[in-house]
């Protein structure tokens, strides 16, 4: 009992920042978006560290303007990283949010929508006493037009994708101390001093490897406190899919068995 109410209390009173990493996200439908979505939080106690990952579209500029006309230049801040790709966006934003003081870290991309209770889940979560946190997701419908039918084939390829993640002989070693959970990166949070434990996202283009994969790997050969939270879940563009075709699409998420040369698409 003490340790459940020193858990709910630590992941109450800990620094929580959320990290998003961004390409080229000054559209419509892009991170303004998910800016407006942050910025409704019912739990709004929060740093937000944008990482503008190479933007030639103003995205940088255009966050910068937003934090300013919402009066939160005082936690959310927006950082650069010339490394082409979502790990070392990532990486460098979830750094600079522990150099920052932040003891807890969410993690979301710039085409996604958290709903209003979605710090405040992430926080009873860590309440749990998981270190890592595997959110859900559930397909946008604003940004692409996106059929019942559609919606319901995204979700089961998103339970098909989990499920081979679970089976997958990558995701299979002794050295492991749980079973496999997918952690996608748009809905992840993690302790601080596990990330650092863990090494971090691998700091790789995304074409080569799934940074998200690699991170619960290294947490599984550290600890067992981790775990899947379908309370924790998000909105997530539809837009690789549309680009792509769903088969496609499956075929990235298996092992880059379908991998274009540049993938710009996040």
């Amino acid at each position: 009992m003490v340790n459940t109410a020193r858990r709910e209390a630590d992941a109450g009173t800990a620094r929580l920042a959320v990290v998003v990493p961004a390409l080229n996200e000054a559209h419509d439908a892009g991170i303004a978006r998910t800016l407006e979505a942050l910025h409704a939080q019912e739990d709004d106690d929060f740093d937000l560290v944008v990482v503008d990952n190479g933007s030639t579209d103003g995205t940088g500029d255009l966050v910068r303007k937003v934090i300013a006309g919402s009066g939160r230049s005082g936690r959310w801040r927006v950082v650069d990283e010339a490394q082409k790709g979502t790990g070392a966006a990532a990486d460098t934003g979830m750094r600079v949010a522990i150099a920052g003081g932040a003891g807890l870290l969410a993690r979301t991309d710039a085409d996604c929508l958290p709903p209003p209770g979605w710090t405040r889940v992430v926080r009873a979560a860590f309440a749990t006493g998981d270190e890592l946190i595997a959110g859900r997701l559930v397909p946008r419908t604003d940004d692409r037009p996106v059929s019942r039918r559609q919606t319901a084939v995204l979700n089961g390829a998103l339970w098909l994708a989990s499920t081979f993640g679970k089976i997958r002989p990558g995701n299979q070693d002794e050295g492991y101390r749980g079973p496999y959970v997918m952690a996608p990166g748009c809905n992840m949070a993690i302790t601080a001093d596990l990330y650092q434990r863990a090494g971090g996202f691998p700091r790789t283009r995304i074409e080569d490897v799934h940074e998200d994969r690699a991170l619960v790997n290294a947490v599984r050969r550290l600890t067992s406190s981790y775990g899947e939270h379908p309370e924790v879940w998000v909105r997530a563009s539809t837009r690789r899919v549309h680009a792509w075709g769903l088969l496609r699409t499956l075929g990235w998420y298996a092992d880059h068995r379908y991998r274009p040369a540049v993938v710009d698409i996040r």
